[in-house]
């Protein structure tokens, strides 16, 4: 039964019964239909945010998966860095270091590459930042690794002539070592016969009587002959390769030319006591990479260990040298 509904008349003082209009019944009954239509339209949205759709559901799985995968790619690629790592210093600090060569430096093994569009292909997704640094250390490994096999063929290249590298590496006394106990002075600081100071004395002097052959102490190739009234005097320079170069001073005669082809033991020239020099004697020097190093330090052919001890004892004597 429908409800009846009454108005109070205050003019008849009772209660009449209210007739609803057609528009009256039309705003309830859309009024109805809006607060409906509003909750519903509260419930699905809760639904919505509490319960996931079956669809919704799969791909959140797809991306907890993904997620999984990506640690996994980045744990591997950081046990790949450490491994890359621990070859890289052995490269330096063995494989290289036995075979006369520089180590790789850290700005080569580590310089950038690409540009700031490099991974602009990336962005604009959830998950871009993650893609975009596992894409980096990948990048950043795989050119590692192109670095150090390159730097692994050179030492095999290496390996291949080292029995050459060998024979060019000073490795014996530029003078007979019968000579050994008349060692005038070494390596360092040393009181000059001329000048009464003390210079930095950048080879070793060997005292012998004037005409006393000299031998080169490697492989190599004569890149230069001067004669000087001063300073070195008569000298002869030989190029070994792998960073090293002889010298050999104050010499009265040659036995060489500029281009000649020298293996070591060859005669080279004679003692003598040209340019500034108190007596008759060579002044020998080495050269790595351009810098003079100690000269006693290339003797590991020619002296036993007792030998070796006795000429690193005069040598190392603070006495005069004799240039």
């Amino acid at each position: 039964m429908a409800n009846i509904k009454y108005k109070y008349n205050p003019g008849t003082l009772s209660y009449e019964k209210e007739e609803s209009s057609l528009k009256s019944k039309t705003i309830t009954t859309l009024g109805y239909i809006a607060t409906g239509v509003v909750f519903g339209g509260l419930f699905l949205v809760t639904f919505l945010y509490l319960f996931s759709s079956p669809k919704e559901k799969e791909l959140q799985r797809e991306n907890e998966q993904w997620k999984l995968q990506y640690g996994i790619i980045n744990k591997r690629i950081h046990d790949l860095e450490k491994v890359l790592g621990n070859i890289e210093e052995r490269d330096d600090n063995i494989y290289r270091v036995i075979f006369e060569a520089e180590p790789i430096p850290a700005e080569v093994r580590n310089a950038g590459f690409g540009g700031s569009d490099r991974y602009k292909g990336l962005m604009g997704f959830d998950n871009s930042e993650e893609i975009a640094r596992t894409t980096k250390h990948l990048d950043k490994l795989s050119k590692q690794v192109y670095i150090q096999s390159k730097s692994l063929d050179d030492v095999y290249q290496m390996a291949r002539n080292k029995e050459k590298m060998m024979a060019s590496i000073p490795a014996i006394m530029p003078v007979a070592k019968a000579n050994l106990t008349r060692m005038a002075s070494g390596y360092g600081m040393r009181m000059h016969p001329v000048y009464k100071v003390r210079k930095m004395h950048t080879g070793m002097d060997f005292t012998a009587p004037k005409g006393t052959e000299i031998n080169s102490t490697g492989d190599g190739i004569v890149v230069k002959i001067e004669r000087k009234r001063r300073g070195y005097g008569n000298s002869v320079v030989i190029k070994h390769g792998y960073g090293y170069q002889t010298r050999y001073a104050h010499l009265s005669k040659f036995n060489v030319r500029v281009g000649q082809k020298i293996k070591r033991g060859d005669v080279i020239g004679y003692v003598g006591n040209t340019g500034t020099s108190t007596g008759p004697h060579l002044h020998y020097e080495v050269e790595k990479n351009g810098h003079k190093i100690n000269p006693a330090n290339f003797y590991s052919n020619d002296l036993t260990p007792e030998e070796y001890e006795l000429m690193l004892e005069i040598s190392s004597a603070a006495n005069q040298s004799l240039d």
